[in-house]
């Protein structure tokens, strides 16, 4: 007795999701993320007062 065409295994091995990811990979960078690229790069006061105590810290160490 043979077995039923469902039994069989697939022949693709994810063909068609190496193929998808390939031409998503060279069709270029997403929007969104030449969006993200191109925002200003802001600091916030917060920052800047953390890095200034990590500097004196630091200078304090040597």
């Amino acid at each position: 007795m043979t077995k039923h065409i469902s039994d069989q295994p697939r022949t693709q091995h994810g063909t068609r999701l190496r193929e998808f990811t390939r031409q998503e990979r060279e069709s270029g960078t997403h929007p969104a993320v030449e969006a993200l690229r191109s925002r200003p790069q802001k600091r916030g006061e917060e920052n800047r007062k953390a890095a200034e105590f990590l500097r004196i810290e630091r200078e304090l160490m040597s």
